[in-house]
């Protein structure tokens, strides 16, 4: 047992070295990087002038500039130290694996990245739609204005919810490929896991719009039964 804690405290300790690695890079590149992340709503701003507004964000302090660069920089730096982050996770759980299990390291870790990586893209590809249909709310004779550091935290919450979220299929194949859940499970609750997807994308969507929820439930909701079809592969293989 003491041995297990020693063995997380140090892949906890290396993810978090990790992160704050990462984040020197988007603490440098700040500016570039904010300039990014506001795209969507400069785009909003330009093609819908009756939305009043110009895409500029404000401080409330002094301390909202420096709050700012801090939420770019960690955020930017979880995401560029995802590999370490799964890499440390996997070597962790290795241990109780057979030696079979062990082969699929290289495919998961791979295939994890590439979905949060499409994950984050289709939340920053939708941003501009789901700010366009939250402002429409705000009636033609309201001036949007907003605080920079709000903007950042709804913006990288969003990719992050997006990214986390295309995670779950590599996670349900390994739970297969452990017996944990079986691909007839799967597809036998297919219609309970949909509706779940559906009110989990309504709930960890930052801006709760419906266009953010059905870019992120639909996507998921046919990951699920790709991720059940393709636990069902490996199973099959395995017991040949």
């Amino acid at each position: 047992m003491v041995q297990h804690l020693r063995e997380l405290r140090k892949r906890i300790f290396r993810s978090l070295l990790a992160v704050a690695i990462g984040a020197i890079t988007p603490l440098l590149l700040y500016e570039p990087v904010l300039r990014t992340l506001t795209k969507p709503y400069r785009n909003v701003c330009a093609n819908r002038p009756d939305f009043n507004c110009d895409g500029s964000l404000f401080t409330l302090g002094p301390l909202d500039g420096l709050t700012a660069r801090m939420k770019v920089a960690t955020y930017d730096g979880l995401i560029l130290s995802l590999l370490v982050i799964l890499w440390q996770i996997w070597r962790f759980i290795v241990p109780a694996l057979s030696k079979k299990e062990k082969r699929y390291a290289v495919p998961f870790i791979v295939s994890s990245i590439v979905l949060f990586a499409v994950g984050c893209s289709l939340a920053y590809w939708t941003l501009d739609k789901a700010l366009e249909f939250l402002i429409s709310w705000s009636g033609t004779d309201v001036s949007q204005a907003y605080q920079v550091t709000k903007y950042i935290s709804l913006v990288v919450l969003m990719m992050l919810a997006f990214g986390v979220g295309f995670l779950s299929p590599v996670l349900l194949v390994f739970l297969q490929l452990v017996s944990v859940v079986t691909p007839r499970a799967l597809i036998k609750q297919w219609r309970y896991a949909v509706m779940g997807i559906f009110v989990a994308a309504a709930v960890i969507t930052p801006s709760g719009d419906p266009v953010s929820m059905l870019a992120l439930a639909v996507p998921l909701s046919i990951l699920y039964l790709l991720s059940a079809l393709v636990g069902w592969l490996l199973v099959r293989r395995r017991a040949t």
